[in-house]
């Protein structure tokens, strides 16, 4: 796969990465990390920040979150959360975040 091609990925996949998000009870679905860089790879993960409706939510989440994600994409995928995050990389990731 050539660096970056997993932008093209995501974007094909964009509604059924967003029904798949809001199944699970979140939305406002970014993405971060190297596909919003064009620096990814062959062995690169996808990052992605969610908000998240506590009252909607599946008792699973986010694993469940990130199963489905994974499924559908056919890659490791990360699932973050604001209030989940390390203070160390919130600043970062927030500043990088691109709406999906």
């Amino acid at each position: 796969m050539p660096m970056g091609s997993l932008l093209a990925t995501v974007q094909a996949q964009r509604e059924e990465i967003l029904a798949i998000a809001a199944r699970h009870g979140a939305f406002n679905v970014r993405l971060f990390g190297s596909v919003v860089k064009g620096e990814d790879t062959d062995e690169s993960d996808i990052d992605f920040l969610v908000d998240y409706d506590v009252n909607r939510i599946t008792p699973w989440f986010p694993g469940g979150l990130l199963m489905d994600l994974e499924d559908l994409l056919e890659r490791r995928v990360d699932v973050l959360t604001e209030s989940g995050m390390s203070p160390l990389i919130k600043e970062n990731v927030l500043a990088e975040a691109r709406p999906l």
